[in-house]
């Protein structure tokens, strides 16, 4: 491969943010216990300055650099920017609870900043291999993660069933590009693309290779039937890492799904459709039925994530431009809203007790209004009801499966919408109409507490003004496509 010095240009994000993990890790070595700090602070400059990077290297038209592997375009400076804004959040509502638990090391910085890094070079990837890489690059740092409290059996058994349906999804989905590249000889998306109008859709080896391609990615965004992981390790990993798996890692599946299927393999579109519809129905089927019986709020959220990701699969289905950009604002609100959700139990939470029962949350109005005011903004979007910001989120998706044609699937969307408001609903009495069983003061940093304000407000306000946001989302897929 031959490359020139022009091709650094659209890498800049990815080689600072790598060139600075470096600085990290070999700092961290000569740093005392007290002062962990300066790891912390080195990693939010790291995120400032990438996106610094990526706003000034914006391009709306694409550019493409090693030998087509890598593209920056519209959609990648914009989900990298977010993308830098989630890892941020992260980092600073982490904490408290990390600095509480012997967590608080260079270690946990460099995992979030690697997983971060395979996470941008899947944004970036046009070309199976480049997307293949970013996405191991962010699995093993995963698997590090939720395997870093190595004093807990929940952590390690959790960690080696994640690393172990991980290794069956990516061999998979390795297996599937094989397929396609044995089909149509080349693993450039755009060259697959072109190629495919050419070939018989009746291909064996190349329906074969799309079905094993959507196994690995169904498995990347945790939909039925490969879901399994999900519950286990949401419950099992720190809270902390639950919050990082739970939100930034669904802006680079929901990247890696338009690069893969929809910019190569979109002439199999009717290939893949049913394959989708009916994954998104048992998705929000079972995480929606399933999530009603859990009594831990970490499992809870992981079976709400199953029948989200199901509702997400709607937008793809849809087959359309309007499809795509309703799914990217569902996959944005819903980050927006798992930070939020998970976050408030890391508020609540403290060194010796995870508040990770709905027990936990019972009466949290009495102990503080506010905080039970910011969960109820998060329980009412997930649910999908007015006027918060998930309302709009919900309905987008369904429209465009509805202009699709899948009218049945949309009938039955709503329907398990309505099953799936009782679990979130439950919070919400248990914050306000029972007792507390957890009577101690809740204690916050001023910033996890100034930023959990804004992230709940702003699912209240992106409620009550969403057409800048869809805008965005429309736009940018306009530029992409």
């Amino acid at each position: 491969m031959n490359f020139a010095l022009t091709d650094l240009l659209p890498v800049l994000p990815e080689i600072f943010v790598l060139l600075m993990l470096c600085v990290i890790l070999i700092l961290d070595l000569f740093l005392a216990d007290d002062l962990r700090f300066i790891s912390y602070g080195l990693t939010l400059l790291t995120l400032a300055g990438a996106a610094a990077i990526t706003a000034s290297t914006f391009s709306i038209m694409p550019v493409l650099a090693f030998s087509n592997m890598f593209v920056d375009d519209t959609l990648s400076d914009v989900l990298k920017l977010m993308l830098y804004g989630v890892v941020g959040t992260v980092l600073i509502y982490s904490r408290a609870y990390i600095q509480s638990r012997g967590l608080y090391r260079g270690e946990f910085f460099v995992l979030v900043l690697f997983a971060m890094l395979g996470m941008m070079v899947m944004i970036s990837g046009s070309h199976f291999l480049t997307l293949y890489l970013g996405l191991e690059l962010l699995s093993l740092s995963l698997y590090a993660l939720v395997a870093l409290q190595r004093d807990s059996k929940v952590a390690t058994e959790a960690a080696m069933k994640y690393f172990v349906l991980g290794a069956l999804a990516s061999g998979m989905l390795l297996y599937g590009m094989s397929m396609i590249y044995g089909a149509t000889g080349s693993l450039e998306v755009a060259k697959v693309a072109a190629t495919l109008p050419n070939l018989n859709h009746l291909n064996t080896v190349l329906v074969f290779g799309l079905v094993f391609v959507i196994a690995g990615l169904a498995f990347k965004l945790g939909v039925v039937p490969f879901h399994m992981w999900l519950p286990d390790v949401y419950q099992g990993a720190p809270t902390a890492v639950t919050l990082f798996i739970g939100s930034a890692p669904k802006i680079a599946a929901f990247a890696f799904v338009m690069r893969l299927l929809i910019d190569g393999l979109g002439g199999l579109v009717a290939d893949w459709q049913p394959m989708l519809a009916l994954m998104a129905l048992l998705s929000m089927a079972i995480g929606n039925i399933t999530a009603i019986a859990q009594t831990n709020i970490k499992r809870m959220l992981a079976y709400s994530t199953i029948s989200h990701m199901g509702f997400l699969l709607l937008g793809f289905l849809a087959g359309s431009e309007n499809g795509y950009s309703s799914a990217m604002f569902y996959v944005v609100v819903y980050v927006l809203m798992s930070l939020a959700g998970f976050g408030m139990i890391l508020l609540l939470s403290r060194a010796g007790f995870e508040a990770d029962q709905l027990e936990d949350f019972k009466g949290l109005n009495r102990r503080s209004p506010w905080y039970a005011f910011l969960m109820l903004l998060v329980m009412v979007s997930m649910a999908g009801i007015p006027p918060t910001v998930g309302f709009y989120a919900k309905l987008s998706v369904l429209q465009a499966a509805l202009q699709a044609g899948y009218l049945w699937l949309v009938v039955a969307a709503v329907l398990l919408s309505v099953i799936g408001a009782f679990y979130y609903l439950r919070i919400v009495k248990l914050m306000y109409f029972d007792e507390p069983t957890d009577t101690a003061p809740i204690q916050v940093h001023a910033d996890m507490s100034v930023l959990i304000s804004a992230n709940g407000l702003a699912i209240l306000a992106l409620g009550i003004l969403p057409q800048p946001l869809m805008a965005l989302c429309a736009n940018t897929i306009k530029n992409m496509l």
